[in-house]
């Protein structure tokens, strides 16, 4: 058996009471890492027995709603420590608050995983108005979601949690690494194979961008002391929001011909904090079954 070396390290994940962000709490657990983990629920108001379980916009709503007790009471029935604040990463003033609560609870973060982000469809095209076709107006809905024009508000809302708190969080986590003379550390960000460019989703996208950019500079900058910094570029990876009509569409253009799953990018994190990576930094790795295959 293959021994990741992480035993006793902790971890705080952005964005972990279901998803990928639970996934990776539950994965990381299993490997004897005490998870701290974040979340912002913004639609309360879902029902989620009325959702159901077939996947698609209401069922990702009603996942996203959910407190993270679940998952913390999963780890804990099975040895691990666990806990959990529901918080506002757009918000500057969170993020010292939000590693002092990690210490006092679980000790040093060693292994910070930039997950959690912001996404509503936005566009450059108008939606509505002189010289839209009907082709530019039956694409009001990507992903079977509201898309709307782009507008300082959305630019800002995307920016602030997938670039600014990214970068704060980073920051926050050398600042601590440092002073207290850590000598290993990992920083993991999540990231999408849309980045570079993701029409009818732009805003999301042009932050992802940004996300990978710090987290590259990350690397360059804190290799010295130890610590390596990573992305994970991922294909479509089944949250909740991928209808089955939506996943018979898209697994024709991915190679293992199915759907990412949590697990599948829970796995590559594991991989990516283990010390079987200890020589990999700087990189963005594609977790998407083949979905893009860059030159």
């Amino acid at each position: 058996m293959i021994d990741p070396g992480l035993e006793g390290r902790v971890a705080l994940i952005t964005g972990g009471q279901h998803g990928i962000g639970a996934a990776t709490a539950r994965a990381l657990a299993a490997q004897g890492v005490g998870v701290f983990i974040t979340y912002l629920r913004l639609h309360t108001d879902v029902d989620a027995a009325a959702a159901g379980e077939t996947p698609g916009e209401a069922r990702y709503y009603a996942n996203q709603a959910q407190p993270a007790e679940g998952v913390l009471d999963e780890i804990r029935r099975s040895g691990g420590r666990a806990a959990a604040w529901e918080m506002d990463l757009g918000a500057p003033e969170n993020i010292p608050r939000l590693f002092e609560r990690v210490e006092a609870t679980l000790g040093p973060v060693d292994i910070l995983i930039n997950n959690a982000a912001h996404c509503v469809a936005d566009t450059f095209v108008p939606q509505t108005g002189p010289g839209v076709d009907g082709a530019a107006a039956d694409r009001r809905a990507v992903d079977g979601l509201p898309m709307a024009p782009v507008t300082a508000e959305s630019i800002d809302r995307h920016f602030a949690v997938n670039a600014r708190a990214t970068a704060l969080l980073i920051a926050e986590f050398a600042r601590r690494h440092l002073t207290r003379g850590g000598a290993w550390g990992r920083i993991i960000s999540i990231s999408t194979d849309g980045a570079s460019c993701f029409p009818t989703t732009i805003s999301y996208g042009a932050s992802k961008h940004a996300l990978e950019s710090y987290t590259r500079s990350a690397a360059a900058e804190l290799g010295p002391y130890g610590v390596t910094s990573n992305i994970l570029s991922l294909g479509p990876v089944q949250t909740g929001w991928i209808s089955p009509e939506m996943e018979r569409a898209m697994i024709g253009e991915i190679p293992l011909r199915r759907i990412g799953q949590p697990e599948d990018v829970a796995s590559a994190v594991v991989f990516v904090a283990s010390r079987q990576a200890d020589w990999i930094t700087g990189q963005l790795i594609y977790v998407g079954g083949g979905h893009v295959m860059p030159l």
